[in-house]
Formats: C-alpha cells, structure tokens, sequence
C-alpha cells in the first residue's frame, strides 16, 4: 500500500474512534429512569446499593466497571466485611463495604502508580531492572490497599478519643437536666442542642430513633451494641435500664461522669509513667556521653602532652 492509502486508513480509524468517543459520552450525559424515579422513592430501602460515583458522570462509566471488579476481587482476598462494616459504623462513616473496597482499590492504584513512574525513570538508566521494578509495583499496590485498613482503624481511634473527651461534660449536662426537672427525652434534646461532637452526634441519632417511635431503652440498646467503647455501652444500658425501672437517672450518669474522669486521670497517669521511660533515651544514649566526653577529654590530652 502506498503512503496515502495508509493516511487514509490511520485518518479513517481515528475518525471512527473520536465519533464512538462522541457517541458514548452523549449517551453517558442522558439520564437514566433510575435517576428520574429515585428522588420520588427515596423512602423504599435500597438493598445491595454499590454507588461509586454519580450515574450520569463519564468517569463513571469508564473506570466503573473496573474499579468494582477490583473491588469485588479485594473483597474476597481479604475478606473481614463484618469487621470493615463494624468500624465504619465507629468511624461514623456513611459507606457501604463495597464503596470502602473501592477507596482501597484507588489508594492501591496510587502507589502503584507512583512506583511505576519512578521505576520508568530508573529503567531508562539501567534497562536491566524492569521486573525489580515490576514487583515494586506490586507491592507498592498492596501496601496502598491496605494503608486505606490501617487509615480507617487510625479514625477510628481518634473519633472514639473525641468521644472519651467530650462523654463527661455531656454526661454532666444530662445529669442537671433531669435533676431540674425535665424527661429524659426532653433532656437528651436539650444537650444535643446546646452541643457539638462526635459524642452529640450519637445522641442526636438515638434521639431522632426515639422520635420515630422506638422506645428509649432499645434505642440506647442498639448504641450500646454499635459503640466499641465499654464507658459509653456502660452509660448507653444504664440510661436504658434507669428508664425501664424507674431508678434515679440523675444518681447513675453523675456515677458515670465520675467514673470516666478517673479512667481519664488513671489513664494520663500511666501516659505519663511511659513517657517518662522514653525521655531517659536521649538522657543515657546523648547527654550522658557528652558530659563523659566533656569530663575526661582534657585529662586525655592532659596526660598525652605530658608523657615523654
């Protein structure tokens, strides 16, 4: 074939790719009917919702699929979906499992995609290294899918010692309010009110439950359940049971406010004894050696002057 006839070959395809390209992303544009009906439904339960991105986007469209596939794939290599769901739930994050599975699937492509740049980079130079590099990147790709597990435990801790922080003054506050006078309802909504934290928007849940219809013990049962803290499953069941049987409500949360600063202080205490190990490191190991260094140094040189 001549040059011209492979010009109008290469012209002909490309001119067929950019109108496929043309014709998906209008397509990709449309609405759907799921997303003109839902917003009228949005009391029905949706049961397996696996929402990546919004429906009408092109990107969702295009790396979709693959990202839910990888997604699937990490699932059943790891496993653990109870585990991921729990700790959301602690984390007070609105995710599902499987839009987790997605976010350790980009994380993992990240680093991937950071070790494949410096690995083009360093095979350019030296052309025997490419499957070195390759592995790098594998394992660059694992250690981002998991970094995303150890980043959601690390928020998870932190939320839970914003909870330990804030559950005194709540608990104090609920604690004057039914002693002046007011329901346990009414002063649950007073505090959730006049509050802010991680702590409050746990209530604010349970409160909107309770508003709903379910009873106030099951309400505070199920937070029990939920909360990975014992001192908050401990003040959730005994609201719980002092609104089942009538015991002083105002007695058990100053018992508990009072029993959450001395955990705080016994705590702090033990923080305290720990670190206190660590300060003898650069002690021992820097400041001792140059004080030794400082006090026989000139001896040294004082008796190398004066030998014969």
């Amino acid at each position: 074939m001549t040059p011209a006839w492979w010009g109008a070959v290469l012209g002909a395809m490309l001119a067929g790719g950019a109108l496929l390209v043309v014709a998906r992303v209008r397509v990709l544009r449309r609405p759907q009917l799921a997303v003109r009906v839902l917003p009228y439904v949005r009391d029905l339960p949706q049961i397996g919702r696996v929402p990546l991105v919004p429906s009408t986007s092109a990107t969702a469209g295009v790396f979709g699929p693959p990202l839910r596939s990888a997604a699937d794939a990490v699932e059943r290599v790891l496993g653990g979906a109870a585990s991921v769901r729990r700790r959301l739930e602690r984390a007070n994050i609105d995710k599902t499992v499987h839009e987790f599975r997605v976010e350790q699937v980009l994380w993992g492509v990240v680093a991937f995609a950071a070790a494949a740049a410096v690995g083009v980079l360093r095979t350019l130079s030296a052309p025997g290294s490419a499957a070195t590099w390759l592995v790098v990147c594998v394992i660059a790709f694992v250690s981002g899918v998991l970094a995303r597990d150890t980043h959601l435990t690390s928020q998870v801790r932190t939320r839970e010692r914003r909870i330990l922080a804030e559950f005194p003054t709540v608990a104090e506050l609920l604690a004057l309010s039914v002693a002046a006078g007011e329901s346990p309802v009414s002063a649950l909504d007073r505090v959730v009110h006049r509050s802010g934290g991680e702590l409050s928007a746990d209530l604010a849940r349970v409160l909107a439950d309770i508003r709903t219809g379910e009873p106030v013990g099951a309400a505070f049962d199920r937070m029990a359940a939920v909360t990975g803290l014992p001192l908050v499953a401990r003040f959730a069941q005994g609201i719980a049971v002092a609104v089942e049987r009538g015991t002083p409500l105002a007695d058990v949360l100053h018992a508990q406010a009072a029993d959450v600063r001395e955990a705080g202080r016994r705590e702090l205490i033990e923080t305290a004894a720990r670190k206190e190990v660590f300060m003898m490191v650069p002690v021992v190991f820097l400041v001792l050696p140059v004080t030794v260094l400082f006090a026989f140094w000139p001896g040294v040189i004082g008796l190398s002057l004066t030998t014969p």
